[in-house]
């Protein structure tokens, strides 16, 4: 089960929390934007589906986000396919695929990948990078749950914790 966002997003002294959403489709739920409050840095790995989504993120939080394969209107011409988001003493890699990824995140000094694209949730530790894929944050597809991550960013360190969102 995954840990409820109060008990995950209340960092400790030095330490960063960003928060990591996807998939959202053009839909921002209420507790999606709870589950991110407090976070310094929020970072969308694609599928934004509308610019007003970041806009209300921006609320919250700088924002950080890629396109995915439905941001083809206009206003999502503006967004990048890739981002590196640099977060206390970390690099952060964004994509929307992860099937896409075309270099050596350990090469390249980063700590960790973010992406979305499956709507699967998952942290994983390979070779000393995590990869957080947050699920989907927006409407409910393939029967998997909503969900986003809340990144710990502690020195050179990252942890990730997956938060259920209550539908």
């Amino acid at each position: 089960m995954s840990p409820r966002a109060e008990d995950v997003r209340r960092p400790e002294g030095g330490e960063h929390l960003v928060g990591v959403i996807a998939d959202t489709h053009g839909l921002l739920r209420p507790q999606a934007v709870a589950a991110l409050a407090g976070c310094e840095l929020i970072v969308h790995a694609g599928d934004v589906g509308s610019p007003a989504i970041l806009g209300e993120l921006r609320r919250v939080a700088p924002v950080v986000a890629v396109r995915g394969n439905v941001d083809v209107e206009g206003w999502a011409r503006g967004l990048p396919e890739t981002a590196v988001a640099e977060v206390g003493a970390v690099r952060l890699y964004v994509l929307h695929d992860l099937a896409r990824l075309d270099l050596d995140p350990g090469a390249a000094g980063l700590a960790a990948v973010i992406s979305g694209h499956s709507h699967i949730s998952a942290v994983v530790e390979r070779g000393g990078v995590l990869y957080v894929n947050p699920g989907s944050a927006g409407p409910r597809r393939f029967a998997l749950p909503a969900s986003v991550a809340l990144l710990r960013i502690r020195g050179g360190a990252v942890s990730a914790d997956l938060v259920a969102l209550e539908t």
